[in-house]
């Protein structure tokens, strides 16, 4: 059976660096991987910077969004059905920082997917540095991934201070209580910085498995809670960005916003990687792209948006 691992996360938490290191790893130990993007967004920028992973054991594969919950549903089966017969030692699944993981978990234990797959590992990806402000949905949406993950990956744990990071590992317990959840995360969690992981490292975490425990149910739709806004062909320069995305993340007005990411094309036609939180802001290079920067969080107002980034 093709074993199938789940990198789950919130929003900027650095789902997409983890899967380059992890996938890395298991090319380099001969596995025949596909990695499958399962987003709710209509433009998928995390699958573009997979790109260089590409190749004779290494495919990526996208779950298109842009449509209703059970319309998403469907193509994530479908698009497990289709591959379940490409001869592949591994699937890694990045979803969406908003994922419902009991999605995951349900349609494996569907027919015929029962008898292609198995779960493998299920990971849950957390910035050490996590902005703790968050609203009872986010909160909700971060625990359900806490109590199912094999284990909890601290991302960027060499920028921040150890107070920092023990201040997180407290929220992180604390969300998991507010749903009456009775996991206890301290044995769970990997606080290695991933620039230091070995391949002994990696290969433990491939045997990390998941958990069972449940979180007491909030009602909620993810695409009310949680929306996109999205500029195409933006007339805008990198600092000019970084200013606006300050203003916008400081601007109540505009909303509860998490993340701004995206692409922006030089006049030389180079491409430029835009990954911009509350406490991050970068603007890398990087060698494909598609012009788009797309706004996430709840309660977006797009209009009070658009006057910093479409003056």
């Amino acid at each position: 059976m093709v074993k199938v691992d789940l990198i789950t996360g919130f929003l900027g938490s650095g789902k997409t660096t983890f899967i380059k290191k992890y996938a890395k790893y298991l090319i380099n130990s001969g596995k025949n991987i596909c990695i499958l993007e399962n987003d709710f967004g209509a433009v998928n920028v995390d699958m573009m910077l997979l790109q260089d992973l590409m190749g004779e054991k290494c495919e990526l594969e996208m779950v298109a969004g842009g449509c209703d919950e059970d319309c998403h549903r469907r193509r994530f089966k479908t698009k497990l059905i289709a591959m379940g017969m490409c001869g592949y030692d591994r699937v890694l699944i990045e979803p969406s920082g908003i994922f419902d993981v009991d999605e995951f978990f349900d349609i494996l234990r569907e027919e015929p997917l029962d008898r292609w797959y198995e779960i493998g590992s299920v990971f849950t990806i957390v910035d050490a540095g996590l902005n703790l402000d968050l609203s009872e949905s986010s909160r909700y949406m971060l625990a359900q991934q806490l109590a199912c993950a094999g284990k909890v990956l601290m991302s960027r744990i060499q920028c921040v201070s150890e107070a920092q990071e023990k201040a997180t590992e407290k929220f992180l317990q604390n969300a998991l209580e507010e749903f009456q959840c009775n996991r206890v995360l301290e044995k769970d969690i990997c606080r290695k910085n991933w620039n230091e992981m070995q391949a002994e490292d990696f290969e433990e975490l491939t045997k990390s498995g998941y958990r069972t425990d449940h979180c007491a149910k909030l009602w909620m739709d993810q695409r009310e809670a949680y929306s996109s806004v999205y500029y195409m062909n933006l007339p805008i320069q990198p600092e000019e960005l970084k200013k606006a995305a300050e203003a916008i993340m400081k601007d109540g007005e505009c909303g509860r916003v998490f993340r701004i990411k995206g692409f922006l094309k030089e006049k030389d036609g180079s491409w430029l990687e835009c990954n911009i939180t509350h406490d991050q802001m970068s603007v890398e290079p990087i060698t494909n792209g598609q012009e788009v920067i797309i706004v996430i969080g709840e309660q977006l107002n797009q209009e009070k948006i658009d006057q910093y980034l479409e003056k």
